[in-house]
């Protein structure tokens, strides 16, 4: 696939103005105020263009290869898009509250319906929403209860060091009343990160159960070396109706038994609008029989909730399961164009609603976690 957008950001100098042009979500940004205590420059828009004129041509930025400098640059651009929709005021001050995580998920749809457009591959594509989720950690991670873990889950998705060069990029790209203690917080960001040795990678823990266990036991200590102790594998399917994931199971799934809410919700004659919780119960029933006698099994289900997956994880994971998370995913055109199809279709509405809420699974979520994007 060629990437129009990548390109089109080195043939214009690494112009935001290029960029706005292009997206109107940018140009957007020039009406959304912003607590003149921590961005005296004005605007989100001005912001935003600070951030990208101190993101360019420093030693570190030189040091990148133009498919990081690239890609790094579109972060830049759209790492506060989230404050369009939650900025509001509060006790007389302007406030984001959770526009990193509104951002990932405006980013991730805009991008995956506007596939065309942007012209990212899938990996690209959730690079940069990975960035525009975390690029606030920098700053704050010393506030956090458990600020090394935290470090450790960044890395699982993303580069620190391409959060570290976003971050500092993002506090010298504004006025601010200290921005010394900003910086400063940054850098120590950046040290612990090389201490940790999760610079450029991930952590490598001992084997796949021990980073299993890290992420979802408090008080791990992420140089042990824990025996795996699981007896049976669980496949967990995820991703949006009409991906392929019914495909994928008659392909690969082999005699394993396969719990699929929706052949219960058929079998119960139950319509796709009603009757949720009785197909949960129904369908959790069955797998608790698989778990209780250790017995290997796959869940089918959209599962595009992280919330969801853990849930699911921590039961299957406490009855002695290597819990592996398959998500697939087929371009949006695509996806329409099966719905259109479908005999019983999903209303385009409900569709939508469901990209806009989808999560997609990260390394660390469970045993084992692949993405399979069909282009």
């Amino acid at each position: 696939m060629e990437l129009e957008v990548l390109k089109g950001i080195r043939g214009s100098g690494f112009s935001l103005g290029w960029l706005a042009e292009q997206f109107p979500e940018l140009a957007a940004l020039k009406n959304i105020p912003q607590n003149p205590q921590y961005h005296g420059e004005g605007d989100v828009y001005r912001h935003t263009e600070m951030v990208c004129g101190k993101l360019v041509g420093t030693p570190q930025w030189e040091s990148l290869d133009e498919g990081e400098q690239e890609l790094l640059f579109l972060v830049a651009a759209f790492h506060d898009m989230g404050k369009a929709v939650c900025t509001r005021k509060e006790n007389g001050q302007w406030v984001s509250p959770k526009h990193t995580i509104v951002g990932e998920k405006l980013f991730r749809r805009m991008a995956y319906r506007e596939a065309e457009r942007f012209g990212l591959t899938f990996w690209q594509r959730e690079r940069v929403a990975k960035l525009i989720r975390y690029h606030g950690l920098p700053v704050w991670f010393l506030t956090r209860r458990r600020p090394e873990f935290d470090l450790f889950l960044a890395a699982e998705s993303i580069p620190l060091k391409l959060l570290y060069l976003l971050s500092r990029a993002d506090v010298q790209g504004r006025i601010a009343e200290n921005p010394g203690r900003l910086e400063e917080n940054v850098e120590l960001f950046g040290d612990y990160a090389r201490e940790l040795k999760i610079w450029e990678k991930p952590y490598p823990f001992a084997n796949l159960y021990t980073r299993c266990e890290y992420f979802h036991r408090e008080g791990l200590w992420q140089e042990a070396q824990l025996y795996d102790e699981t007896e049976f594998d669980v496949v967990m399917m995820s991703g949006l109706p009409l991906a392929g994931k019914d495909t994928w199971i008659e392909e690969n799934g082999g005699d394993t038994p396969v719990i699929s809410l929706d052949a219960i919700r058929e079998q119960m004659g139950i319509s796709p609008a009603k009757g949720s919780g009785r197909v949960a119960q129904a369908a959790m029933e069955q797998a608790r029989c698989c778990l209780r006698k250790k017995e290997p099994f796959i869940w089918n289900a959209t599962n595009i909730i992280q919330e969801t997956r853990q849930k699911l994880t921590g039961l299957f994971a406490g009855y002695g399961a290597r819990v592996h998370i398959l998500y697939l995913e087929v371009p949006y055109q695509e996806l329409l164009r099966r719905n259109r199809k479908r005999e019983r279709h999903i209303p385009e509405k409900v569709l939508e609603d469901m990209i806009k809420k989808l999560e997609i699974p990260a390394p660390w979520e469970a045993y084992d976690v692949k993405n399979y994007p069909l282009l």
